[in-house]
């Protein structure tokens, strides 16, 4: 083991058998919120090889050297989606989400370039949410930029809202009954007491959302990150919680009875 004192401003780094070299300026500037960070900061121990002079990750090395650039210049790469989608999920696990926003700043602008299928665009939702009654049943949304917006009692049941954007928006009591929300992003939006009965949530990111006494009975959350979430009170029975993300999340009084699976981190 080996403390802040002791290391050279010069980190090596072995990711998943990749060897990276840098700097501690480089891992804890950009994003000092971030998980590198807080490993590099002086505030933690990490391990080294006392041979190698390796500090070990496992993870991804292939896409940890579009993080260093990132985190070097602050420029998001050029990618396909499908390389997208793999850096979210590494960016995610570092906790860096000033490249999440900006990796779905692009996705959503390539999808507004290429007249993505939504029906609506955010004018229109915007539009919209002006009137006392508002339903998005089954219309497809996907790829939607609906950050900070007031989307409260909204009903989106049967919608399509992949790759959707709701990160700090107000959801107090929105209906995602059924819905198809596989990858969307709920980083720090307000989803207290919404009715996610059935929802296809697979690999969403909800870091840091309030979802107190939200249903999310029979959901599927397969991969889904709640780092950090408010779950107090929720209703989880049946919910497909595989490879999901509960580090930091608040669970007191969840119903947690989880048919023929076992709950992540729980015995």
């Amino acid at each position: 083991m080996m403390r802040h004192s002791d290391l050279s401003s010069l980190i090596r780094l072995n990711i998943g058998g990749k060897k990276f070299c840098t700097t501690i300026d480089t891992l804890t500037c950009r994003e000092p919120d971030s998980m590198l960070a807080a490993m590099f900061s002086g505030r933690h121990t990490v391990c080294q090889d006392a041979e190698k002079g390796y500090v070990f990750v496992d993870r991804d090395g292939k896409q940890f050297r579009h993080i260093l650039n990132w985190l070097r210049d602050g420029v998001v790469p050029t990618l396909t989606d499908s390389d997208y989608s793999e850096l979210i999920r590494e960016a995610e696990y570092y906790q860096l989400l000033g490249l999440i926003e900006g990796i779905n700043s692009i996705l959503n602008k390539r999808k507004d370039d290429e007249d993505s299928c939504a029906e609506l665009t955010r004018t229109d939702i915007i539009k919209c949410i002006q009137s006392e009654r508002v339903r998005f049943r089954g219309i497809d949304l996907s790829g939607l930029d609906l950050s900070k917006l007031d989307l409260s009692f909204v009903d989106f049941s049967f919608a399509c809202l992949k790759n959707v954007f709701f990160s700090r928006a107000n959801l107090h009591c929105a209906k995602f009954r059924d819905v198809d929300a596989e990858g969307s992003i709920f980083h720090n939006a307000t989803l207290r007491e919404c009715e996610f009965t059935g929802a296809n949530l697979r690999g969403a990111l909800l870091a840091g959302a309030n979802l107190q006494s939200a249903n999310l009975q029979d959901a599927c959350l397969i991969g889904c990150s709640f780092c950090g979430a408010n779950l107090r009170s929720a209703h989880l029975q049946n919910a497909d919680l595989t490879d999901a993300n509960l580090e930091g999340a608040n669970l007191e009084g969840a119903n947690l009875k989880v048919k023929e699976r076992k709950l992540p981190g729980f015995s």
